[in-house]
C-alpha cells in the first residue's frame, strides 16, 4: 500500500472511532465516483444549457425559450414543479374545451333536427 492510502485509512480511522473494513472502504471509494461522475454531468448539462440560453438571447424569436431555460438553470426544482402544474392545468382545461365543444355541438344538432 502506498503512503498516502494508509495516511487516508488512518485519517478516516480516527474520524471514525474504529477501522474500516475492505468492503467499507470500497463502498465509499464507489459512492465518491459516482458523486463526481455525477457533479461532472451535472457541470457539462449546465454548461451546454447556458451555451443554448446564450444563442436563444441572440436570436429574438426564441427569447421564451431563453427565458424558460434560464428559469431553468437558476431555480430547477421549483420550474419543474411549475412545468407539471402547467401542464396539468394545459390538460385540464383541454379536456373541459372538449366537454363544452362536445356539449355546444350536441344542442347544435338537437335544434337543426
Amino acid at each position: 500500500m502506498s503512503s498516502q492510502r494508509l495516511e487516508r485509512e488512518l485519517t478516516r480511522a480516527v474520524e471514525m472511532g474504529r477501522w474500516l473494513s475492505d468492503d467499507e472502504l470500497e463502498q465509499i471509494e464507489l459512492e465518491q465516483r459516482v458523486n463526481r461522475l455525477q457533479q461532472q454531468q451535472d457541470d457539462q448539462r449546465r454548461l451546454k444549457l447556458g451555451l443554448f440560453t446564450a444563442v436563444c438571447v441572440v436570436i429574438p424569436p426564441l427569447w421564451p425559450v431563453a427565458l424558460g431555460l434560464s428559469l431553468h438553470l437558476l431555480f430547477p426544482q421549483s420550474f419543474r414543479r411549475l412545468l407539471w402544474f402547467a401542464g396539468g392545468s394545459l390538460l385540464l382545461l383541454t379536456l373541459l374545451g372538449a366537454a363544452v365543444s362536445v356539449a355546444v355541438v350536441s344542442l347544435l344538432w338537437m335544434l337543426i333536427s
